[in-house]
């Protein structure tokens, strides 16, 4: 104790001990409150950035959750199940869609006629006119597969040819890997008609060396084995439409088949903007009325009886049956039917949407943590702080009264930054 005494005697010599004291005080003042306080606004920015990062993430969430269960509905799928299979299931809507599209192009049957016979009347009758085949054949026949429309004959039998949809399992097992704004898919019609490019005719003739089948044919004309087929009992089937099954394109139906539905979606627009010009011939001056003309006396009852009204309204039967072979989920499931790219590129879209979404689920997860973890830090600088000026406020009092003592107890404050803690 003696020595501790003498240690406590010589610390108060000369009064260093409240030197001492005094750059504590200032050292707190000047330097550990102020860091600390910057430490915890600093804090407080980078709490305020996360946050902000937070709701970007759940709006970039819901935006992408939006525009997936927007392309969910607009393809007709739920998007909870495995998505080629959902979209295979879809395309067997098509035969029925086209179904009723075909009803209701009978309704034409006075618009096509009346096309008819303006442009026979227009062109004297010298003029042979075949107006819109196609669609005098679906009013007249109905949606018939491609091999009754080319041979004039019920087939005994049709087989499509099969979904050339890749499955998630195929795409897995073989590392399909689709990026929509790489793949190129050329010109899009207005019936949803992709150009992929050159196609290839395999029925040309004299481009493909077959090999030695030239000399086999040659050496079957010379050797004659004197053998009638009809006396050996053996049936030999005819080829092409004979046989009276329909395969391949031939088995797709009018509506269904890409080349044939294109040709009825031009006469269904041919058919509109006839019809316009003539509600517009109806609805303008009379002198430049074609229809309101002497020499129409001479045309058929059905020019000489029309009228805006019935004009209107073989238009609007129209536009009808185009609004329903174009609306986008005939085009979607028809790309989807005949062109695999696309569902490649479907499936991909609806993936990365999904993606997006889990990715963004996981950066608000991360943003909630860096949060916690900012907040503890915050917490515990908050409790230095409070420790720290509550440690300078004692050192301050015990300063002021020491010196009080020496100065026969008169009243003694610190003044300065102190005052601010």
């Amino acid at each position: 104790m003696k020595d501790w005494q003498e240690i406590l005697r010589l610390y108060e010599k000369d009064h260093v001990y409240l030197a001492e004291a005094a750059q504590m005080l200032m050292r707190n003042v000047n330097y550990e409150v102020p860091s600390i306080k910057k430490q915890i606004q600093k804090l407080e920015q980078s709490l305020i950035e996360f946050e902000r990062k937070e709701a970007e993430y759940k709006k970039s969430e819901n935006i992408a959750h939006t525009e997936y269960n927007a392309l969910c509905k607009q393809l007709g799928i739920t998007g909870y199940n495995t998505v080629r299979y959902e979209l295979m299931d879809k395309v067997k809507e098509l035969s029925e869609i086209y179904q009723k599209i075909a009803e209701k192009t009978k309704s034409l049957d006075k618009v096509v006629d009346f096309y008819s016979a303006f442009v026979e009347f227009t062109f004297c009758q010298q003029y042979n006119s075949d107006c819109v085949p196609m669609i005098k054949y679906v009013i007249e026949k109905g949606n018939t597969t491609i091999f009754e429309y080319t041979y004039g004959e019920i087939p005994t039998s049709i087989i499509e040819p099969p979904l050339n949809i890749k499955t998630d399992e195929d795409e897995n097992n073989g590392r399909l890997n689709v990026d929509a704004d790489a793949i190129d898919f050329g010109n899009l019609d207005l019936d949803g008609k992709i150009d992929f490019g050159e196609e290839v005719n395999l029925d040309a003739e004299g481009d493909i060396d077959w090999g030695d089948e030239g000399t086999e044919q040659s050496t079957a004309k010379e050797i004659d084995y004197n053998i009638s087929l009809e006396e050996s009992g053996i049936v030999v089937e005819a080829a092409d439409h004979e046989g009276g099954m329909a395969t391949g394109s031939e088995a797709y139906t009018i509506l269904d088949n890409p080349t044939t539905r294109s040709e009825f979606i031009n006469q269904l627009f041919e058919l509109e903007a006839f019809m316009k010009l003539r509600l517009y011939e109806f609805k303008g001056d009379d002198k430049n009325n074609l229809l309101s003309f002497s020499q129409m006396q001479d045309a058929s009852s059905i020019l000489q009886l029309s009228t805006i009204e019935t004009t209107q309204s073989m238009l609007d039967n129209v536009q009808v049956i185009l609004s329903d072979i174009l609306h986008s989920d005939v085009q979607h499931l028809h790309n989807i039917k005949h062109y695999p790219r696309y569902v490649d590129v479907v499936a991909t879209a609806l993936k990365q949407k999904l993606n997006l979404i889990n990715k963004m689920l996981t950066q608000q997860e991360l943003m909630r943590q860096k949060q916690d973890d900012i907040q503890n830090q915050t917490d515990k600088l908050r409790l230095l702080l409070k420790l720290i000026i509550q440690r300078t406020k004692e050192l301050q009092a015990e300063i002021e009264q020491d010196i009080s003592k020496k100065y026969k107890n008169r009243i003694v404050h610190l003044t300065g930054g102190i005052n601010m803690l």
